[in-house]
C-alpha cells in the first residue's frame, strides 16, 4: 500500500514547482483510467487527440455545453491540502457555438472533507468561489486561466478537491482545457477509495499533530511526562544520624514528591515542574533537603523558582551559596536546594511522627525549573528527554554537625553543608565531605560505586514509588517493616513489597 502510495502521488505532482507543492494534470497519459487511478474524477470529459487539442499530445474536451449545472461537466481533483497562489489552466471553445449560443464559462469551486458523508469519498458541501466568462463574441483562441485559491481554503490542513465545471446554454460547442496546475499538496489514497490521508491537524505548527500535542497552540511545548505517574506521587524517607545508624526510624526527614516534564517537538527539556509535599519530620536537626541532576551541567538551566533558602527570622544555621539562575554554586552538576532547612518551612520541632501528638497539615512546595525559555535554551545548551530521565534526579538532605553526646542525646549545633545523605548507591555532589565515608556505620567505597550503605547493605534514604508509610518516632524501619533487613541485604532483590500492607509484612503499631 505505502509503494501506491508512493507513486500515485509522484505521477500527480508532475511537473510540480521544487519551491511549492502542485498538483497537475496535463492529459498526457491518454487514458481517463490512469488519471481516475490517481484520483481525479471527470464526468461527460473525454481525452482527445484531435487537432483543437491545446498542448502536447492530449487535452481534455468537454460534452456540449448546454447546461447550467455545474456537476453535469467538469473535472474534479483528488484531495488536496491547499495552498495558496493562483490555481492556474489553459482553456479554448471548440468554435464559436453559432448564433443561437448565448453563455460559455467556467465555474470554480472547491469541495470539503465530510467524514460523516455517505459519498464513498466523503465529499462534503460544494462552494461556487469564482466563474470565468468566454468572451463574446465567441472565438477558438486559447486562454490563460488564473484563478486565486480562495482565502477560506489556502493553506488549509484540511483537505478539499477543487471543481472545474464546463457550463453554457445555447448552440452547440464544446470547451477544452489543459495544463491544470492547482497549489497545494495531494492527499488522496487511491488505495482506499480515493478517500483523504489520515489527516494530521497541527494548529501551532511545531510538527506534533494536535491529537498529540499537550501544547496544541504552543510552538514552544509539546509532551508531558510525570514519574512516578500522573496520579501518583512517590515517597523519600531519610535518616538524618549518617554515618551512624541512629534510631533508624526513617521518618527524619519524609517528603512526597511528583514531576513533570514538558518537553517540545523535538523531545528536548522545556521546563520541570516538582512537586514535594512535606509531610514529617522526626529530627531535632536542621535537616535542608533537595537534588542533584546527575550528568547535567548548571550552564544548562535557565533559572529555578519556588524553592526555599532564607532562614527563618533569627537563623543563621544556612550555608548555601546559589548561583544567578537559583542553583546552588560550585556544583559540577546542576544542583537544586529545595529547602535549606526543613524547620524554616515547617516550623521548628518535631510533627507528624507520634500517634500522641496532634497532626500539623502538610506544605506543599512547587519548584520550576526552566530549560527553554520562549524557545531558546539555557546558555549550555537543550537537554534531550533521554538525557532527563527520572534515574537523573539524585535527591538528598544536608545534616548538621554536633558538640556531642549526652546520655545518647544528640545536640546539633550548625547546618553542615559539606554532610549529604543521599540514597543508596547515589553518589555525592561536588561540594560533600567524602572523609565521612567508611567511618562509624557507614561503609560507602566510591571505587566500587557503594555508596550510603552499611556494610550488610542497610541505606539512610529510600525511595518508595507508590508511597510510604513511614514508622514512628523511635521504631526502627526494620521493627516496623519485617522484611526490610531482607530486601536491603540482598541487593533489593528479596522482598521487593516489603513496605506493601500485606499479612506478614508490616507491624501497625509502629507505624505512623
Amino acid at each position: 500500500m505505502k509503494k501506491l502510495l508512493i507513486i500515485s502521488a509522484f505521477i500527480a505532482l508532475l511537473g510540480s514547482s521544487a519551491i511549492k507543492a502542485q498538483v497537475t494534470l496535463n492529459f498526457e497519459s491518454g487514458n481517463i483510467g490512469i488519471e481516475q487511478g490517481n484520483c481525479w474524477g471527470f464526468k461527460n470529459v473525454t481525452f482527445t487527440n484531435l487537432e483543437f487539442r491545446i498542448s502536447g499530445f492530449w487535452s481534455g474536451r468537454s460534452n456540449q455545453l448546454t447546461t447550467y449545472l455545474i456537476t453535469d461537466r467538469y473535472i474534479k481533483s483528488p484531495w488536496l491540502t491547499p495552498g495558496s497562489g493562483n490555481l492556474t489552466l489553459k482553456t479554448r471553445l471548440e468554435n464559436d457555438g453559432g448564433s443561437s449560443a448565448t453563455m460559455r464559462a467556467i465555474v470554480f469551486s472547491y469541495i470539503s472533507y465530510d467524514p460523516a458523508s455517505p459519498s464513498p469519498t466523503k465529499e462534503g458541501s460544494t462552494t461556487s468561489y469564482y466563474t470565468y466568462n468566454f468572451p463574446t463574441p465567441f472565438n477558438i483562441w486559447v486562454q490563460d486561466l488564473s484563478v486565486p485559491i480562495p482565502e477560506a481554503i489556502a493553506n488549509s490542513q484540511y483537505p478539499y478537491k477543487i471543481l472545474i465545471s464546463f457550463i453554457g446554454t445555447g448552440g452547440s460547442t464544446r470547451a477544452f482545457a489543459d495544463d491544470i496546475v492547482i497549489p497545494g499538496t495531494y492527499f488522496s489514497d487511491p488505495a482506499n477509495n480515493c478517500t483523504p490521508l489520515p489527516i494530521i491537524i497541527d494548529a501551532d505548527g511545531d510538527g506534533v499533530a494536535d491529537e498529540e500535542d499537550e501544547y496544541d497552540s504552543d510552538p514552544n511545548r509539546a509532551y508531558n511526562s510525570y514519574f512516578p505517574s500522573v496520579n501518583q506521587s512517590g515517597t523519600l524517607a531519610f535518616e538524618d544520624l549518617w554515618p551512624a545508624k541512629g534510631d533508624f526510624d526513617f521518618n527524619d526527614v519524609v517528603v512526597n514528591y511528583r514531576l513533570q516534564t514538558v518537553t517540545n517537538a523535538d523531545n528536548n527539556a522545556v521546563e520541570v515542574f516538582a512537586r514535594f509535599i512535606l509531610r514529617a519530620s522526626g529530627a531535632s536537626r536542621h535537616n535542608g533537603f533537595g537534588f542533584q541532576l546527575d550528568g547535567i551541567a548548571p550552564d544548562k538551566i535557565i533559572s529555578v523558582s519556588g524553592n526555599y533558602i532564607n532562614p527563618a527570622p533569627g537563623e543563621n544555621h544556612h550555608t548555601y551559596n546559589m548561583a544567578a539562575n537559583g542553583l546552588e554554586s560550585g556544583q559540577t552538576f546542576a544542583t537544586c536546594i529545595v529547602f535549606g532547612c526543613y524547620f524554616d518551612v515547617m516550623g521548628a520541632g518535631a510533627f507528624n511522627t507520634s500517634h500522641l501528638e496532634s497532626f500539623t497539615p502538610y506544605d506543599t512546595m512547587n519548584v520550576h525549573l526552566v530549560f527553554i525559555n520562549n524557545g531558546s535554551p539555557a546558555p549550555g545548551g537543550t537537554v534531550s528527554n533521554t538525557q532527563l530521565t527520572s534515574g537523573v534526579f539524585n535527591f538528598f538532605i544536608v545534616g548538621t554537625s554536633l558538640t556531642g553526646e549526652i546520655f545518647g542525646n544528640v545536640q546539633p549545633t550548625y547546618q553542615n553543608r559539606e554532610k549529604e545523605i543521599h540514597l543508596a548507591n547515589r553518589m555525592p555532589t561536588s561540594l560533600a565531605n567524602s572523609s565521612y565515608f567508611g567511618t562509624k556505620d557507614d561503609d560507602s567505597q566510591p571505587a566500587n560505586g557503594k555508596y550510603y550503605k552499611t556494610e550488610n547493605n542497610l541505606p539512610w534514604g529510600i525511595n518508595i514509588l507508590e508511597g510510604f508509610d513511614y514508622p514512628i518516632e523511635k521504631a526502627p524501619i526494620n521493627e516496623a517493616y519485617l522484611h526490610f533487613t531482607e530486601w536491603a541485604a540482598s541487593g533489593g532483590t528479596s522482598y521487593q513489597n516489603w513496605f506493601s500492607d500485606i499479612p506478614g509484612n508490616r507491624n501497625p503499631a509502629l507505624i505512623y
